[in-house]
This record gives structure tokens, sequence and C-alpha cells, in this order.
């Protein structure tokens, strides 16, 4: 398996939260949300997924299948000697977690997904819906062979993350660049497609999304109810993009915290 890297807040006794990034961040991404819980009392853990971290960097592109990191999931939890967590997941995040919550229905208390829905709605979306299509696009280019999209990304320099700071955006790009790190990042792409993920979600479910999300259409968002059975509850953030947990940070929070209240 491997060891993941990690950042951590909170009391070690109190209640247990994993948060997952997306691309191109890594667990540094929920920085502000980790003061917060920490601050509530809660004991959360956002660790850079596999292929971000160095001591889990496999080679070969199928080791990035969606499965696998789920399955760090459950061994993250395992390894922390947690039996029950709450998850939050952003992004590729996002689709590990709403997986990993209906696997693991009797560990996972709740659910928060921000940006991506649930992926038999992202699937469907992208089968049908053309705005998604288009939406989607950059995904293609992100599946040329290495080192193409490697080559072009590391060309261009830090990434401009709307409410990122830039130190931060520099940081991403210093650890990106470190050999091996950028192509296992762009590995989750190579490896998947979003099919066959139809477990419809049973635990508490807060999804946060927004209206001005590039890659993300509305449809997805709108038919994710359909995937959940348990309590459900969105928010769509007006005039919002896509790195929500930056650009709307107290409001994300703010909605984790509420949401967490709610879960006992």
């Amino acid at each position: 398996m491997g060891t993941f890297d990690a950042v951590a807040a909170g009391p070690r006794n109190g209640r247990k939260v994993l948060l997952l990034h997306g691309f191109p961040e890594f667990g540094i991404q929920w920085e502000h949300q980790l003061l917060a819980l920490a601050a509530a009392g809660y004991r959360a853990v956002a660790p850079d997924q596999r292929g971000y971290s160095p001591g889990v960097r496999p080679a070969r592109i199928e080791d990035y299948q969606l499965d696998h990191a789920v399955t760090d999931v459950r061994a993250m939890a395992d390894s922390l000697g947690w039996r029950r967590f709450d998850l939050v997941g952003h992004d590729w995040g996002a689709a590990v977690a709403w997986i990993a919550a209906a696997k693991y229905s009797r560990r996972v208390r709740s659910l928060t997904a921000v940006s991506v829905p649930h992926l038999g709605a992202f699937a469907e979306a992208l089968r049908t819906d053309p705005a998604q299509q288009f939406a989607s696009e950059y995904m293609d280019r992100f599946r040329q062979p290495t080192p193409i999209p490697e080559d072009i990304i590391l060309a261009g320099g830090p990434p401009k993350l709307t409410g990122v700071p830039p130190e931060k955006c520099a940081e991403y790009f210093r650890r990106l660049s470190q050999p091996g790190a950028l192509t296992a990042a762009l590995n989750w792409y190579r490896a998947n497609d979003f099919t066959g993920y139809t477990q419809r979600v049973a635990v508490p479910t807060l999804f946060i999304a927004s209206t001005k999300d590039p890659m993300v259409a509305q449809s997805g968002i709108n038919a994710t109810r359909n995937w959940v059975t348990g309590p459900y509850r969105l928010e769509n953030l007006v005039g919002i993009g896509h790195t929500i947990p930056a650009e709307a940070a107290e409001t994300t929070t703010a909605l984790i915290l509420e949401h967490l209240a709610t879960c006992r």
C-alpha cells in the first residue's frame, strides 16, 4: 500500500472527518476547512491521494482506477483506527467519496460532495448532455499519452485557480513538477471514464455545487438527487466556479459544519 502524506488538525479524540482533494490540488486544499473543523472539536485529516503522495505512486495507469482510491479510503480509516467517520470530497475527491459512501455505508456517517455529481448522474450527463460533453473536453487532452499533456502543463507554470492564493498554486505546481508526480495525477483521467458506479448512497448527503462551474453541467447536478436514498440536501452556489472550497471558503465551511451537526 505505502504511506500517504496528510495534513491534520483538531483533537485526536474528536469526531473523525476525512477530506479528499481533487486535481491539481493536494490535501492542503482544505486548509480553511481543517482549521474550522479543528476549532469545532473535530479531528480532520486531509491526505494527499494516490499518485500525489510520493509513497503511494504506482506506475501503471490501471492503478489509478477509482476502485483503488476507494479502497484507499478504507485503508486510511483502518490505519487511523477510525471505526466511523464523516467523508468530504471535492473534484476527484468527490468522485471517490460518492463511491466510498455507497460502499462503506456502515462506516461513513455522512457525505459532503463538492462540485462533482454522483457518478451515475455524471456518466449519464456525459452520455446525453452536449453541455457536459463540451465541459469535459479538457479530459481528452489530459488523457493523451505521456508526456504530451505533462509537457504542456509544466510549460504553463503554476495554475491559476479562482480563489486560491498564488503561493498555494505555486506550491501545487512545485509538487506536481517532481518526477512522476504529474503523470500520476493525470493517470486518474487516463484510467477512468466514470461508468459503472451505479450504487446509490444511503448515508445523509450534502452536495455543494455551483452555477458557474465550467467543468460540470447543471444536468448532472440536478439528477444527483435520484442517486441518494438517504437524507439529501443540494446547495447550488450562485456565481461560483469549480474551486468551491477556496472560492467560497466561508460558505463551504459553514455548510459542512451545519451538515455534520445534523448527522449524529
